[in-house]
């Protein structure tokens, strides 16, 4: 499936009616964030932030509807710098708030508190962003992966694109006797994370490099940054990595079908990206949000690899805590939700959407 830059989103509406376990009461209080940023919601200041790569053209269209309705005294500068640098810089006080593939680490936790004065960093969903996995090799349309052979792909344990195990999954494809190159993020990225999380999780046998921002497994060529990733693909036969939809779509990427915990080969979507959140779990408390997801799911049609991208942020404490909370409360909105649409996100489930809005309405 060549992937294009289109309505990602449609047929998403399936979404809110998802009931993720653990979500609590079904609060849904207008303060939360239920309107976009009009003029009177807004805050006067500048905003600096850095991060998730994979949530970067998301924020661009954020920053540049909320920029245009706040006025010129309101601005937000977010750079993706990765999420790792992005928690880092968090840590050191150089960003008011990060965006991350990955909830704050149990060691992270209590560096980024410390800058919380009185208060805590709060995990805060905001997008959804399913990982395509992407390849480039000629007149082989269409392919399809288990999670076993994607590990041993990215393990170097299959070398080959005509080896037999990827035969086996993709009957009648013309697969070519060439290497196949990999290719994996340089930077630490949550993106990785969330791949080889679902390596870890459901091809154990084949894959023992556990789940991290930073690659671990041998071989392979590293690239820094999302859109980096994509151009290498895009220009080099034989290539296969992972990658958010987005940046995909922006390049009219090859995306493979995944195999599911049902033993199906889901098709990348919006709907199917969805499914997957039907049995996630909030692990977080007191404000904090920061999710399980079941990437062995057998939900029927789910598409089993997705991440989500957080906005770390203090709970209190924070020197900009009424920038941070007027912006946020426009990126949780229904409004601020429904601008992913033509950017290769999907929106929160309308639950966890509530409560990501009533989270962000405590900050002080």
């Amino acid at each position: 499936m060549k992937l294009q830059r289109s309505g990602f989103v449609a047929g998403i509406a399936l979404t809110a009616t998802i009931a993720l376990t653990a979500c609590g009461s079904d609060n849904n209080e207008p303060a939360a964030g239920g309107t976009s940023a009009a003029p009177g919601s807004c805050v006067s200041g500048s905003l600096t932030a850095q991060g998730s790569t994979a949530q970067k053209n998301a924020m661009d269209e954020w920053i540049k509807a909320y920029q245009q309705q706040c006025g010129s005294g309101t601005t937000v500068d977010y750079q993706g710098t990765g999420s790792g640098a992005g928690i880092e810089a968090f840590i050191a006080g150089t960003a008011d708030f990060a965006g991350s593939d990955s909830a704050l680490k149990e060691e992270e936790q209590p560096q980024a508190d410390a800058k919380c004065v009185g208060g805590k960093a709060l995990n805060l969903p905001m997008v959804i962003g399913p990982i395509a996995v992407v390849y480039n090799v000629e007149g082989a349309d269409g392919l399809q992966f288990s999670s076993a052979t994607l590990a041993k792909i990215f393990s170097g344990k299959i070398t080959k694109w005509n080896d037999a195990a990827i035969a086996a999954e993709n009957a009648g494809a013309k697969l070519p006797d060439a290497n196949i190159e990999t290719v994996h993020r340089a930077d630490e990225s949550g993106t990785s994370d969330n791949f080889t999380k679902f390596l870890s999780k459901t091809a154990e046998a084949d894959w023992t490099y556990g789940n991290a921002k930073a690659w671990k497994a041998p071989g392979g060529t590293a690239v820094s940054k999302s859109d980096g990733i994509a151009t290498k693909v895009k220009g080099t036969p034989n290539t296969i990595s992972y990658i958010e939809m987005s940046f995909a779509e922006n390049q009219s990427l090859q995306a493979a079908k995944i195999k599911n915990g049902a033993g199906e080969f889901a098709e990348l979507s919006a709907v199917n990206a969805g499914k997957t959140f039907e049995n996630a779990e909030i692990k977080g408390k007191d404000g904090d949000l920061a999710l399980s997801l079941d990437y062995a799911t057998t939900t029927p049609g789910a598409y089993p690899i997705v991440l989500v991208t957080y906005e770390i942020a203090c709970s209190k404490g924070s020197a900009k805590a009424k920038e941070v909370q007027a912006f946020l409360k426009y990126t949780s909105s229904t409004e601020g939700q429904k601008e992913l649409g033509e950017l290769g996100y999907a929106p929160l489930p309308e639950t966890l959407r509530a409560k990501v809005a009533e989270s962000v309405a405590t900050i002080a």
